[in-house]
């Protein structure tokens, strides 16, 4: 019993452990190869490429819509969509009732 553990009374082998560990890091393998964002190859893409995504509709769990547009586009979409969150994370405001203005 030299490979085992006893825990809670029970024996548990390092080898379920290792298999455990393995399979996550195998799932998660996975889950980054299927990301459509990420490119397979090392090459790289042509930024005038059509992609489509389908994106769900912001208050419906049922709802898709298909967005197509090009490489050069979705990374431009991308950059504006961090720069907006990075700016909401650091920017401290109160907004006007009256106006609706942040100040």
């Amino acid at each position: 019993m030299s490979a085992s553990k006893i825990v809670n009374g029970r024996a548990v082998s390092r080898v379920v452990g290792a298999a455990i560990i393995a399979g996550l890091v195998s799932v998660s393998g996975l889950a980054s190869a299927a990301d459509p964002k990420k490119p397979a190859s090392s090459k790289a893409r042509d930024p005038n490429e059509k992609v489509c995504e389908t994106q769900q509709v912001l208050g419906s769990r049922l709802a898709v819509r298909r967005v197509c547009a090009t490489r050069a586009e979705w990374a431009d979409r991308r950059a504006q969509e961090r720069e907006m969150v990075g700016r909401s994370q650091v920017q401290q405001c109160v907004i006007d009732p009256a106006t609706g203005v942040c100040s």
